[in-house]
């Protein structure tokens, strides 16, 4: 029990304390001369330590305040001043008991005891009148009780919103850091494995050839070191987002993340990717249908990824010598890409490692758009990918996530 009283706030204990010690210093202070003589002071006294509890167990109180009050009047004994700890209680018992409907009868049961104590007080006035009083008195001090509860109870309201507001933006903020991790992955993921893709073919053509056909060698070196330098940009690039002191504010759509004003590939850049690749050796044909239409620059951004994966599987896959033919297909509902190779390339001198990111990587991108995305074998032969990707209808779609 003392660990109920001393565990809560400091000043709710102390002002209990002193409510109980003065019910007690009243009830003592009457002594032998009121009626009842000490029988009476320990009820007084009684009364005052049930108090100590009226926070944590308002109800017990309150029916042991009752009974003792019941037991003073059933004697014959007049009303005292340490009688108080009736009102008390019962301001207790509105105030904090977890259910109102314990209040009410906590009420109602003070009014009869007032009524009864009217008719048993001894004093030669009409019972009625000190009936009407008590009444009186007993509702007023019940009414401030319920306006007080209302008052907690609504700040206890807003605590708990603010403490569930707070919970949910814990809970975004997890979502938004593992959501940056899986961008950021992806996003390395296009970076590393296209240029290394393009260096690792190259430099095993190189050191094949280095003897035979020098200048050949010496293309393909070149080719390596543009490729590792373009990547070393991209590289730059990303950790300078990473690094970014004061970051964008994210907009309130699914899916939907701000992206840092830096330079990212576009259609328009699709033809420079694409000389890349027939630098590496593949036959590419590129082909546009529809009429273009603006896109928004994240779109755009995962068109050209979806390019660069596909083409470098390829590469990976199908070896140097390929044909590929790749299909940008305008609509006004979006945009359609199909990459479509013949397989008949050399093979690559290593062989690729099984498994891999970017086919998740590539369905995470059209899953941003509720696109659709098919990849799979050709029965003549090679590997096609077919995406569709429709254009965003939501507010703030040109800063969908990278």
């Amino acid at each position: 029990m003392n660990a109920m009283i001393f565990g809560r706030r400091l000043p709710a204990v102390a002002f209990d304390v002193a409510l109980a010690g003065l019910v007690a210093l009243v009830s003592v202070a009457g002594g032998p001369v009121q009626p009842g003589g000490w029988w009476s002071t320990s009820i007084g006294v009684a009364m005052a330590l049930a108090l100590l509890f009226r926070r944590v167990r308002p109800v017990a109180v309150t029916v042991v305040v009752a009974v003792l009050a019941f037991a003073q009047v059933a004697l014959g004994w007049a009303p005292m001043l340490y009688d108080v700890a009736v009102l008390i209680a019962l301001y207790g018992v509105v105030k904090y008991a977890e259910r109102l409907r314990d209040g009410a009868i906590a009420g109602v049961v003070a009014v009869l005891g007032a009524v009864f104590a009217a008719v048993r007080d001894p004093l030669p006035a009409a019972w009625y009148y000190a009936a009407i009083y008590y009444t009186l008195l007993t509702g007023a001090v019940w009414l401030v009780a319920l306006n007080v509860r209302t008052r907690r109870q609504y700040v206890l309201s807003l605590e708990e919103r603010a403490a569930t507001l707070e919970r949910e933006r814990e809970a975004e903020a997890r979502a938004a850091v593992a959501e940056e991790r899986t961008r950021i992955a992806r996003e390395l993921h296009d970076v590393v494995a296209h240029s290394m893709a393009v260096m690792i073919v190259q430099a095993d053509g190189a050191r094949y050839m280095i003897d035979q056909n020098p200048d050949t060698s010496r293309d393909a070196l070149k080719i390596v070191a543009d490729t590792g330098r373009q990547a070393l940009e991209d590289m730059r690039r990303l950790v300078g987002v990473l690094r970014e002191a004061n970051p964008p504010e994210p907009v309130p759509t699914p899916a939907v993340r701000p992206v840092p004003d830096h330079r990212r590939p576009s259609v328009a850049e699709l033809p420079a990717l694409l000389d890349r690749f027939r630098e590496a050796g593949l036959r590419v044909r590129y082909t546009v249908t529809g009429r273009p239409v603006p896109l928004p620059p994240a779109l755009e951004l995962t068109v050209h990824r979806l390019a660069q994966e596909a083409l470098t599987n390829v590469l990976k896959h199908a070896g140097v010598g390929a044909s590929v033919e790749l299909t940008l297909a305008h609509t006004a509902d979006g945009v359609a890409l199909v990459v479509v190779d013949d397989g008949r390339g050399h093979g690559p001198l290593t062989p690729t490692p099984p498994g891999g990111h970017g086919l998740v990587g590539m369905r995470e991108r059209v899953s941003v758009y509720d696109g659709t995305i098919t990849a799979g074998a050709r029965l003549a032969g090679g590997w096609q990918v077919r995406a569709w990707l429709p254009m965003p209808s939501f507010p703030g779609s040109e800063v969908i996530a990278a």
